[in-house]
């Protein structure tokens, strides 16, 4: 069917955009999405609303159905945190001047270049990285994007994932590779359990993460980096950078490229939204020249003492060269990077360092708590940093028991398996509480075994 208002939609053009991709229809152009996720059906859709005000009702009692992380006592992470955000970040990211602009050009978007510009300065700061891009659209982004890059700098085209990741991290970054490259996963990639890892000269990349999937902080960068060089591979770590006031930065133990998430820099957990990825690397032309996204810099201008702030190397990316580019690169996530600089602006480098021993002695007394409260924690010797997985016998039970308490006490991993997170925002009677809640529900339901 023609859609009156969308040109493309006409047989013509159809036929023409088909032909220049080499499909030889719609339906092989989706061809790599599984039959049972395509609806071969109109879509199932109520009448319009008439009025502005019945949908406006319509929608609020919709909203009204969800509790969110603030209504409750919420343990809640993988991938999502809950961390306190200063009122002057939403202060800042809320004024007309960063919330409406997009992408912009230095001649006439002086105050958002040079928030940027302060943003990956700190981030390379705390990374002890040179480079580092605006934020793509989330981590898991960066994290496949990362991965590429690797792959387009060493010629290669497998990569190994050496750690535990969450499923639809790995689902994300299998999607951004392919078809081209393979990705590859050590034995106890998805355990938490340090396996054996094997790489060869067919490998652009290796992957670690850290802290991984359990919340288990890594202690094997320096070796996984040699071996990684000793191939001519690169290594790929994957990090919170809330983390790294008290954990030792990547670059550090051998990292070539280190990616992940600031949501945990001052954005609220918001129903999938304020996810923002970054990507650093230390200033080896060769690398950076690798990166799609957006490198902002600083040079000086034509008047002494002033300094302009622009894009660094810019004919690399997907703006300049369009359909050429190396990967494609959205914009969609520069107010995050702002919010992210005014975070770590406030937090400073003991900031920094406060929030992660807190962090750090609070998920620490929460394995303890946990333990006696009659749970099985999982790598107790390890250790954690924000998040660490409990096994009862029956975690849905549990989490339902929980519920009825009005506590969010984790995220579901597997069959006996449940992932708890604990922030600086929760307090020593925040975790007895959990602990309380947790020894009654299994007391209940029959405990971890």
């Amino acid at each position: 069917m023609t859609h009156p208002y969308i040109p493309n939609a006409g047989p013509e053009a159809r036929a023409a955009m088909l032909a220049e991709i080499g499909a030889p229809s719609v339906a092989e152009f989706y061809g790599d999405i599984p039959a049972d996720l395509r609806l071969d059906r109109p879509l199932d859709l109520p009448a319009p609303f008439a009025d502005e005000q019945g949908l406006v009702r319509h929608m609020r009692g919709l909203l009204a159905r969800n509790t969110d992380t603030t209504q409750a006592l919420s343990f809640l992470g993988h991938g999502c945190y809950p961390h306190h955000v200063p009122a002057v970040c939403d202060e800042v990211n809320g004024r007309g001047e960063f919330l409406t602009a997009y992408a912009g050009e230095p001649f006439e978007d002086h105050g958002r270049f040079q928030a940027l510009f302060e943003y990956v300065s700190m981030m390379g700061e705390l990374l002890e990285m040179d480079v580092v891009n605006v934020p793509t659209y989330d981590g898991f982004q960066a994290a496949g994007t990362a991965l590429r890059m690797a792959a387009r700098y060493t010629g290669r085209s497998r990569v190994l994932v050496a750690s535990a990741i969450a499923p639809d991290k790995l689902a994300k970054i299998r999607d951004y590779l392919a078809p081209d490259i393979e990705v590859v996963l050590t034995p106890a990639a998805g355990s938490g359990e340090p396996g054996e890892v094997r790489v060869d000269d067919t490998f652009a990349g290796l992957y670690l993460e850290t802290p991984d999937l359990h919340g288990v902080v890594e202690t094997r960068g320096r070796e996984l980096a040699d071996l990684a060089h000793g191939v001519g591979a690169l290594l790929v770590v994957g990090t919170d950078p809330i983390s790294l006031g008290v954990l030792a930065p990547p670059a550090s133990y051998g990292a070539d490229l280190v990616c992940g998430d600031i949501q945990s820099l001052g954005m609220h957990q918001q129903y999938g939204g304020g996810q923002a990825g970054f990507i650093a690397s230390h200033d080896e032309e060769r690398l950076v020249a690798e990166y799609p996204s957006r490198l902002f810099g600083i040079a000086p201008t034509a008047v002494a003492g002033e300094y302009g702030f622009g894009d660094v190397f810019y004919d690399r990316t997907s703006f300049a060269l369009r359909e050429e580019g190396k990967e494609w690169v959205g914009t969609a996530a520069a107010l995050w990077g702002i919010t992210a600089g005014v975070y770590l602006a406030l937090m400073g480098p003991q900031g920094m360092r406060e929030i992660g021993e807190t962090i750090l002695a609070r998920t620490r007394y929460a394995m303890q708590a946990l333990a006696s409260a009659g749970a099985l924690v999982r790598h107790q010797d390890a250790v954690h940093f924000r998040e660490f997985a409990i096994e009862v016998a029956d975690p849905d039970g549990l989490l339902a028991a929980l519920r009825l308490r009005n506590i969010f006490g984790g995220v579901r991993l597997g069959p006996r398996e449940v992932l708890v997170c604990v922030t600086e925002r929760h307090s020593i009677a925040d975790i007895d509480t959990l602990a309380a809640a947790v020894k009654d529900a299994l007391s209940a339901i029959g405990g971890a075994k």
